[in-house]
């Protein structure tokens, strides 16, 4: 195991939260990739499904984040409307 699946088994333990974003679409890219291979283990089959599950649900989650503070900070730049 290299330092960079060590760190990556890491962050996984600690939930897409522990992760960055692009760190989060890396390892789903890394699932697909498994998943897309005919050499899938299908004991672990499951496992990776809903690992891609919680992470693309981290994702949505993450995203909707941004856009709401981008939002925040745009509504707080502009005028207020005239009535």
């Amino acid at each position: 195991m290299t330092a960079e699946d060590e760190e990556a088994a890491t962050a996984r333990d600690d939930g897409p939260a522990a992760l960055t974003y692009a760190a989060m679409l890396a390892e789903l890219e890394s699932i697909l990739t498994e998943l897309e291979s005919e050499a899938v283990d299908v004991d672990v089959l499951a496992v990776r499904v809903a690992r891609a599950h919680e992470l693309v649900e981290a994702c949505r989650d993450r995203i909707e984040r941004a856009r709401m503070a981008v939002e925040q900070v745009v509504g707080e730049r502009e005028p207020p409307a005239a009535t």
